[in-house]
């Protein structure tokens, strides 16, 4: 579901009613076969990045040590062998030139990748509620000025912005953080949008009306009466998007202002395996398949959160299945 739709509906519809527990969620997200599916991906992909030592010590191998016999100098540093040098003791093979092993820098990069994704959506969400909620609950001129920083941040490229940040810093400070605070402090608009227009919807519900009366500050009435309704909406858009910071992510290393060498990521692999498409075709493949499967898996697992969460939008579905049924028979 699109940010526009998400604010859309929150801003004309009547609020949801609170979730209905843990349990109920579970269930609807079950029975949904794609999520169930790509929810088990991306477990075993955050799996491997954790467990991303262990695998690489398995395997007898590290993500730096070169191995320079792996590889033919006299062919430019393509990796002997079939496969990108596949074998027993490289289980995907080996680096062009450098002749690392192909399997350990993958499951590294997996760690980069995903952590900063992670890190950046948690930052995302954070700005996002907190100026979405101060915008909802203040009077009119701070949330006329709160809108309009957020109208501004929706008008700022991403990509440019953090193309220029990036090329600034000094490279001692650690790049994965600074990508993940350049991500999340730029991308923060679309929670805030949506976050602000439930709370005004919410603000007017006969709870909130009585918490007020009762005496109970502007941020109590948030944090006890407000953010519980929230967490359904801001848990959909949250988990919409991670698959985006994945790839933006990606796109800043394969530009070469993100992840710096040695430090392993898929987007950094791909910046150096642009040259390498013909003569050792898997380590590019390699990367390129681990992130797309990623993305799409996380953009699944979104929409099945969504759904899971929004049981409306099940009964929608049904409903406008039912009808294209009964339009189907009445024209046979």
């Amino acid at each position: 579901m699109s940010e526009a739709l998400l604010v859309q509906e929150a801003g004309t519809a009547a609020p949801a009613a609170p979730a209905s527990g843990a349990r109920q969620f579970w269930r609807r997200l079950r029975a949904q076969r794609a999520a169930t599916a790509a929810a088990a991906v991306v477990l075993l992909l955050f799996l491997a990045a954790l467990a991303a030592p262990l695998l690489a010590a398995l395997a007898g191998q590290d993500p730096d040590t070169f191995h320079p016999d792996l590889v033919d100098s006299a062919a430019g540093g393509v990796p002997l062998g079939s496969f990108g040098g596949i074998g027993a003791d490289h289980w995907l093979g080996v680096e062009p030139q450098t002749g690392r092993d192909l399997f350990a820098r993958i499951v590294y990069g997996a760690r980069v990748s995903l952590g900063v994704a992670v890190a950046a959506t948690l930052l995302q969400v954070t700005i996002g509620v907190v100026v979405g909620l101060a915008a909802a609950l203040g009077n009119r001129r701070l949330d006329q000025v709160l809108s309009r920083v957020t109208d501004i941040n929706v008008a700022l490229p991403l990509m440019v912005i953090a193309l220029g940040l990036l090329a600034v810093v000094p490279p001692s400070f650690p790049r994965p953080v600074l990508i993940a605070l350049v991500i999340g402090g730029i991308n923060w608009a679309g929670t805030s949008k949506i976050v602000r227009a439930q709370a005004l919807a919410l603000k007017t519900l006969d709870f909130v009306s009585a918490a007020r009366l009762s005496g109970r500050g502007g941020w109590s009435i948030a944090r006890r009466e407000l953010l519980p309704s929230l967490a359904a909406p801001v848990i959909t858009y949250a988990a919409l998007l991670f698959p985006v910071n994945v790839t933006v992510e990606a796109a800043l290393s394969f530009l070469g202002v993100g992840i710096k060498p040695p430090t392993p990521s898929w987007g950094q692999m791909l910046t150096e395996a642009d040259t390498w498409y013909q003569s050792a075709p898997t380590y590019l493949l390699m990367p390129a398949g681990l992130l797309f499967v990623t993305v799409l898996c996380l953009t699944v697992l979104g929409e099945g959160v969504r759904t899971a969460l929004d049981p409306r939008a099940a009964s929608r579905l049904r409903v406008g299945t039912g009808r294209e049924d009964r339009t189907k028979g009445r024209a046979s």
